[in-house]
């Protein structure tokens, strides 16, 4: 049985935003091109449409320079109005294409909307599965409601603004080199100018833009949370708490708004640059470019390409990539899913106060390539198991019945004795020799606690149920706080949430009759005792089985906070989904990783199968 090393998976992330501009384009990118090459025939009608649009751009500057040149100046009014009827008439050829523009619009933008409402429900019901006690609230609303019709919106801006400029461009530059290919030269440089100075503003306001709306969920979330729960604040006097939870969210908010208005400012002094340096380029190129050989009607009809059709556009495409387009990327790349994680790479999650630092070449406990059999003949258990617990870790421990967990936590404890390989606690041989010396030698050992499914809560007091496994409970006698030598326990027992039970019973001093205690309660009682035990290792076996699964998550939850390694052998999807990670024993061998990690189809359909009994348990 192999494979549960020292991975860990990724975590569970829900927004995607933080990240450079670059780092959102590399993700956003393969993605869009596979949306893309999955609507060829959408975009071939769209190019369609669009090359028929720039006929018309063609005819626009092409006709008035003609009927300058061969019309009117000539003397020829006829063939000059011609002319001007030839560019009227592509007027009418580009309305007849913007219509089948917008048509062949919709075949691209409604399928991306409906993909992304799709991801964010599964984006959603994936980090619910992975953590049910942090299931999405206000933020994943706002990502199925309002991100999904702004990424619509800005899409279709984008494409129609792109497409407007690429064909416009495309009629504009023919046009002038039809007419003369010397205005070519004296437009271009000054727009790709304006261009560059334009281009150089979009990643701080891609920046600014994705940190709006990292506030703006958070700002959701937390309104929501504080909305659930505005009976309970008015009536606690919290009103100030509250605002001071929400005031630094709309403050940042506020920052944000100010940095755009900053940077669209900047922004419009590029469109500027761009819309009239070619404008002035050719008005002062202007006797140069008659003196050698260019007509009054071309120069006219250079100048009615660059105001009537490609500045225009520019003025669009600019403005569309300076609010739309940014927006767009950020929006998108809240949708990709995480970016995978090297696999053996810690991922930095975080702990609970008090926990230590683990170290990074320690482990709490560790196996290598352990077998037990119960008997000479018997099937293997546990058959060359690898696994490692680093200190500070919270691991769960599944598997149907009888697969080996109890094992597992037995040989750990030191109680079994590997058939073959070794099982370390703290760097340490797991099993001591009966003839070990050393101060600890003929008592417990102090470097594990093993609480089974059967809690051990003996005849006597509170304090002695809750204090055995601790020599000193009232701790360091240096502290101040240690004067009071139940000032610990009482720490305990209202961490675990046994106040009620403990008054019930007497207090600290009344009397422990485990007869007339629930196997519940004693459960209780026996993880406040371990709780209470300075043993960096707890084993919990089933300990939590009779208990109900509030007050379950209320003990895991103070006992993984407690400075130390917690594994437990779970019989709850929560309490697999609480840990760091999930070893599954499934017989033939052992797969490691994250509550999320173990639900992929290709990792562990054991796991899955678990998953889906114990949700159905639950639901019936």
């Amino acid at each position: 049985m192999t494979g549960a090393g020292t991975g860990t998976g990724t975590a569970a992330g829900a927004g995607a935003g933080g990240g450079t501009e670059a780092e959102a384009r590399r993700r956003v990118a393969p993605e869009g091109r596979r949306f893309l090459r999955g609507h060829r025939g959408a975009l071939a009608r769209l190019a369609g449409w669009s090359l028929l649009e720039s006929a018309h751009t063609f005819l626009g500057g092409y006709g008035v320079a003609r009927a300058l040149d061969d019309g009117f100046l000539a003397g020829r009014t006829g063939t000059g109005l011609a002319w001007l009827a030839a560019a009227a008439a592509g007027t009418l050829l580009g309305g007849f294409a913007l219509r089948g523009v917008f048509a062949g619009l919709s075949d691209l933008v409604e399928p991306l909307r409906d993909g992304l409402v799709r991801r964010a429900v599964r984006q959603a019901l994936d980090r619910a599965v992975a953590d049910p006690a942090r299931a999405p609230g206000a933020g994943a609303v706002s990502r199925l409601t309002q991100q999904t019709e702004m990424a619509r919106d800005s899409f279709a801006g984008l494409v129609l603004t792109v497409r407007s400029f690429v064909f416009t461009a495309v009629g504009a530059f023919a046009g002038m080199a039809a007419l003369a290919p010397v205005l070519l030269l004296v437009v271009v440089p000054p727009l790709l100018l304006g261009v560059a100075a334009f281009l150089a503003t979009l990643g701080p306001m891609a920046a600014v833009q994705r940190g709006s709306l990292d506030t703006d969920e958070a700002l959701a979330d937390r309104l929501g949370e504080l909305g659930e729960g505005l009976r309970d604040v008015v009536a606690c006097g919290g009103q100030a708490a509250a605002r001071d939870r929400v005031e630094p969210l709309i403050a940042a908010q506020e920052t944000f708004a100010r940095r755009l208005a900053h940077w669209a400012a900047l922004r419009t002094l590029a469109l500027g640059t761009a819309g009239r340096l070619p404008v002035v380029a050719l008005l002062a190129a202007a006797p140069w470019l008659l003196a050698h050989g260019v007509t009054a009607g071309t120069l006219a009809g250079g100048l009615t390409y660059l105001v009537q059709a490609l500045l225009p556009a520019l003025d669009s495409l600019m403005t569309a990539l300076g609010s739309a387009g940014t927006r767009l990327l950020v929006v998108l790349e809240r949708f990709c899913d995480p970016a995978p994680t090297v696999a053996g790479d810690p991922v930095a999650r975080p702990r609970p106060a008090g926990h230590p630092v683990r170290p990074a070449d320690a482990a709490a406990a560790e196996l290598r390539g352990v077998t037990f059999a119960y008997g000479p003949g018997a099937a293997p258990v546990l058959d060359v198991l690898d696994l490692v617990v680093r200190p500070g870790e919270h691991l769960a421990v599944v598997g149907p019945s009888g697969i080996g967990k109890s094992t597992l936590t037995a040989l750990l404890a030191g109680t079994l004795a590997p058939d073959a390989g070794t099982v370390l606690v703290a760097g340490a041989p797991a099993r001591r020799e009966p003839d070990a010396g050393g101060p600890h030698a003929g008592g417990p050992d102090p470097r594990r606690t093993l609480l089974p499914q059967q809690a051990y809560v003996f005849t006597g007091t509170v304090r002695e149920n809750l204090t055995h496994l601790s020599p000193d409970p009232g701790g360091d006698p240096r502290d101040p706080d240690a004067r009071d030598p139940d000032a610990r326990v009482r720490g305990a027992v209202s961490a675990l949430g046994l106040d009620g039970l403990v008054e019930r019973l007497g207090g600290l001093d009344g009397e422990v009759r485990p007869r007339l205690l629930s196997r519940g309660e004693c459960q209780h009682l026996a993880l406040a005792a371990a709780y209470l035990s300075p043993a960096p290792l707890l084993l919990l076996d089933e300990a939590t089985c009779h208990m109900d699964p509030r007050t379950e998550e209320r003990a895991e939850r103070a006992l993984a906070a407690r400075p130390g390694t917690l594994v437990v052998v779970a019989h709850r999807v929560t309490s697999a989904a609480r840990a760091d990670r999930v070893l599954v024993l499934d017989g033939t061998r052992a797969v490691c990783g994250t509550h999320a990690e173990l639900q992929l189809p290709t990792r562990s359909p054991l796991y899955r199968d678990l998953v889906g009994s114990w949700n159905g348990t639950a639901d019936g």
